[in-house]
């Protein structure tokens, strides 16, 4: 008898070997239908393989994010398929399911793959999917894998690391393909599909490699879902955040300054420091000091602190002054920098904890085909803290971080989010620094406080840092899609490599623990997600301009200073648009900015000392006495949140 345990802990027995589709079909017939892929014991499977012994279960259909991965892994296939009828001499590599459908790695040799080549493909790989081909997924020895992929070096590299009964082949219709498992029952599921696009990928993501073409795809099992996707995708050109960022004045690259190396435009930090003043007034409430350490450090700094063994050979190479043996870095991280800081001082039980902030700008080595706006940059500024407490302050302290991301989330209408506890890979202890005694005692408490707050949240091996477990705060934007933003993370780890210590109540010398936090995690990041996530269209409080003056001529220009200098001193910010137009073509200039308040100002407003007023997206609000404005505004543009340290 096997017995079969599915997620809520419910039990199944079952007389011999059976399968997920058997599991299903003893549920209901209905569930059998939907059911395109399952986890059984941790590792995803397809429906027909056999369970022959006691065994967990999770079934999954298309709504499930594992079910989205096995069709779209599946629909890979589909595409090479598709691509080698065309290009017969193509050679394939790999082509794995993304967050948002799939990707195949090819080598086109001599010939190459254009825009219009797409529909073409597409058709193909529809006509083969209402086959209704069946993916058989059996094992090959490593000797007739090498023999079979013999004129593929790709294959063969990915085929030589590994062993006999390792080895994997999938078949459909006519294909075979290398490949580790985790398809759907059959490829008629997949009823639309569509190629996004094609760009230049180098193969295993290392520069000096072969340059291939990663064709991007998505698929779905009904041609209305995919419609809809694409309506989203044009959303999402609209809201793009280099876009926007162009047009609205926020920030620009240059060849010249360097690839990734963003150049914030007076608009795009006037919006920062409008970002870090909101967060530095939280963290003084919540008893934060300010703190700020130089953009590099000396290499031996980040020996210690294990980020030169973890990253050193693919970041930033360091750099050397006249005096022989002596190198410096440029800062990948803050916190080896707040140790030193915390080390300066010997602390007292009673002086802890201490909490240290900085927006610290940090360098990290990305390579060019990677660098994407301000989401993948080479220098970034993180709104980084470290906080350093005994062992008894942990809970209390990582409690009020979590309150801080939430006043930070909902100061900035970021509701839909969950809470990712990321903790090592227990398969996998040596990419890790530290004691499993250390992990264990920060794992532990990142998930009771998460639980104490009552935050929705999921759980993920192997993300943790390398030093310590996270809490990841995944947010959803306006168009669905899933960031990481703020991080808190518990580390036992760089104090003991820094050897920082506190003298305890016993007058012993004892060990601090850490927590790393930064709510936004980056700014440059951050900022892109906001751009698009409101269109550029900001909060008020946070609106780079937030008011635009119109004088309806010449004569009245004066006056308009006076005004704009009266809302200035209020710490209102905004221009004057004193161009020789049509005071309706300013107005609509004034939209397209998304600047939130026109002021008109003439004869009438000049002699009574008032603005007309009108807002973004509501129109004329009437006259108003610059005082009435300043107030209203000021009720305005609270955030509706307050912060309670």
């Amino acid at each position: 008898m096997i017995k079969i345990t599915l997620p809520d802990n419910s039990v199944r027995e079952f007389e011999g070997a059976t399968t997920p589709l058997d599991v299903a079909k003893s549920i209901s017939e209905g569930l059998a239908r939907n059911t395109i892929s399952a986890v059984v014991n941790g590792t995803q499977v397809e429906t027909t393989t056999p369970i022959t012994t006691d065994s967990t279960v999770q079934l999954l259909t298309w709504n499930d994010d594992l079910g989205k991965k096995a069709f779209w892994h599946s629909s890979a296939h589909l595409l090479a398929q598709a691509i080698l009828e065309f290009y017969p001499n193509a050679k394939l590599t790999i082509g794995p399911a993304i967050e948002s459908g799939f990707y195949y790695d090819v080598d086109f040799g001599d010939e190459t793959l254009s825009e219009k080549d797409f529909e073409k493909i597409e058709k193909k790989v529809l006509e083969n999917a209402k086959k209704g081909s069946t993916f058989s997924l059996y094992p090959v020895s490593k000797e007739e894998a090498l023999k079979t992929y013999a004129d593929n070096p790709y294959k063969v590299e990915l085929i030589s690391n590994l062993n006999d009964g390792e080895i994997t082949f999938v078949t459909h219709d006519n294909f075979t393909d290398l490949c580790r498992g985790g398809h759907i029952p059959n490829t008629g599921i997949v009823k639309a599909m569509k190629i996004l696009n094609a760009a230049g990928a180098y193969w295993r993501g290392n520069e000096k490699n072969p340059q291939l073409t990663r064709v991007y795809g998505i698929s779905f099992p009904k041609q209305k879902e995919l419609t809809e996707y694409l309506e989203l995708l044009e959303e999402a050109k609209r809201r793009d955040h280099r876009k926007l960022g162009k047009e609205l004045g926020i920030f620009a690259f240059s060849e010249k300054v360097g690839a990734g190396l963003p150049l914030w435009l007076p608009k795009g930090t006037a919006l920062r420091k409008k970002l870090e003043n909101f967060l530095s007034d939280a963290q003084k409430k919540g008893g934060y000091e300010f703190v700020m350490s130089p953009h590099i450090g000396s290499k031996e700094l980040y020996v210690t602190s294990g980020h030169w063994d973890k990253y050193g050979a693919d970041s930033f190479q360091p750099i050397k002054t006249p005096n022989e043996g002596e190198e410096f870095m440029l800062k990948p991280m803050n916190c080896p920098h707040h140790c030193e800081i915390y080390k300066t001082s010997q602390w007292s039980y009673r002086d802890l904890p201490k909490r240290y902030a900085e927006f610290g700008t940090v360098y990290r080595y990305e390579q060019s085909g990677e660098l994407h706006g301000l989401t993948r940059v080479r220098g970034f500024t993180q709104d980084d803290a470290h906080l350093f407490c005994t062992p008894d302050q942990l809970m209390d302290e990582f409690k009020k971080t979590i309150d801080l991301v939430l006043y930070v989330f909902g100061s900035l209408g970021f509701a839909d989010f969950t809470a990712q506890i990321s903790l090592r890979d227990p398969e996998n202890k040596e990419k890790y620094i530290g004691t499993d005694e250390n992990w264990e005692k920060a794992e532990n408490a990142i998930v009771t406080a998460a639980k104490e707050k009552g935050l929705n949240t999921i759980t993920e091996y192997g993300e943790a840092a390398f030093y310590g477990p996270k809490l990841d705060f995944m947010v959803k934007d306006a168009l669905g899609r899933k960031w990481q933003l703020g991080t808190i993370q518990v580390d036992y780890n760089l104090p003991e490599r820094f050897d920082l210590t506190y003298i305890g109540s016993d007058n012993e010398k004892h060990r601090p623990v850490m927590i790393h936090r930064a709510p936004f995690g980056s700014m440059e990041r951050f900022i892109a997600i906001l751009l698009e996530n409101t269109a550029g269209d900001f909060p008020l409080w946070l609106a780079p301009d937030q008011f635009t003056i119109l004088p309806i001529s010449e004569k009245y220009v004066d006056y308009a200073k006076k005004v704009s200098q009266l809302l200035e001193n209020n710490d209102i910010s905004g221009l004057i648009d004193d161009r020789n137009e049509k005071t309706g073509k300013k107005i609509r200039d004034a939209e397209l900015k998304k600047i939130p308040f026109m002021l008109v100002v003439g004869e009438n407003e000049e002699k009574d000392g008032t603005i007309s007023v009108r807002r973004r997206g509501e129109g004329d609000l009437g006259a108003m006495s610059l005082e009435d404005f300043v107030s209203y505004f000021k009720e305005e543009s609270k955030t509706g949140v307050e912060y309670q340290a």
